[in-house]
């Protein structure tokens, strides 16, 4: 399992239907985001900057991209959301800028050596 975190841009003037449309999700995409394969899915809003920030757990990413670009319902979905985003090409499930993660709190206390190691 690998962690993935990502960033968009949203329009200000959008930033209040854009919270709406997601509460809640389409049931169908809420199933197609788990189908493809993506678990512990959140989005946080830095409302100031009018910016996203994402992040979720997947087995294997090309996979999980894939089948959201074969899927009509996130073809709808994407098609809905797109005109909330900032300098987006394409489609936000495909095209969000990732981010590289830096710090990892589990895998730096499991790399701790145990008293018994000292």
């Amino acid at each position: 399992m690998s962690r993935y975190a990502f960033i968009l841009q949203v329009r200000p003037e959008m930033l209040d239907e854009y919270i709406a449309r997601h509460s809640p999700v389409w049931p169908e995409m809420l199933t197609e985001i788990a189908a493809a394969g993506r678990r512990n899915y959140s989005i946080f809003l830095d409302r100031e900057h009018s910016t996203l920030f994402g992040s979720y757990e997947c087995d294997d990413e090309e996979a999980a991209r894939a089948y959201l670009a074969a899927s009509e319902v996130a073809s709808r979905w994407e098609a809905d959301m797109a005109p909330f985003f900032i300098g987006l090409e394409g489609r936000a499930d495909q095209a969000a800028t990732p981010l590289a993660e830096v710090f990892n709190l589990e895998q730096q206390l499991q790399a701790i050596p145990s008293e018994s190691e000292n």
